[in-house]
């Protein structure tokens, strides 16, 4: 009974202030207006960065990896004009036939020598992490030369990629 009444004090309460027909204003006051003016603040010269050469035993393990990756390289290139050749031979066979099983295993040979590249790739992609986990405050020479290095060896796969990709459509139309 009694929380019943504490309720019912509680309404009449909010409902006297209604009822007043004396709502505060919306409109901005004197205090919320924003005055004054602020000094623009002059930029700070931004540091020389220093360059750090990559350590001796990375310098021999990206030159390892680019090694290796364009070896593949050479040998997708070296094999891409046979592997054209078969392609084109197939272009229109059906699905199974034996120009096309042939034609399939050129391509897979072009893959192959892709995936060789891919390799690097990811072995270059997992030093490239592990050294900006290292040092995520600031490059290292370390991080400068990893990336180059991939940036070169995903240039071959990216060529790589595009002739495959139109090897494939030649095969399958």
């Amino acid at each position: 009974m009694l929380r019943k009444a504490t309720l019912a004090s509680l309404a009449v309460l909010a409902l006297s202030g209604c009822a007043s027909g004396h709502y505060p204003s919306l409109a901005r006051r004197d205090a919320e207006r924003v005055t004054g003016a602020a000094m623009a603040a002059s930029p700070q010269p931004s540091p020389m960065p220093i360059t750090v050469p990559p350590s001796a035993g990375l310098t021999e393990r990206l030159a390892g990896l680019v090694a290796q990756a364009r070896e593949a390289h050479r040998q997708f290139t070296t094999g891409r004009a046979g592997a054209e050749g078969t392609i084109g031979r197939a272009a229109g066979a059906a699905m199974g036939s034996e120009s096309w099983s042939v034609a399939s295993a050129a391509l897979a040979g072009l893959e192959a020598s892709r995936s060789n590249a891919m390799v690097a790739l990811a072995e270059l992609d997992s030093l490239y992490a592990a050294d900006r986990v290292t040092h995520f405050d600031s490059p290292s020479g370390d991080a400068e030369a990893i990336a180059a290095a991939r940036d070169q060896v995903s240039g071959w796969i990216a060529e790589e990629d595009r002739v495959l990709s139109a090897l494939r459509g030649r095969i399958r139309g």
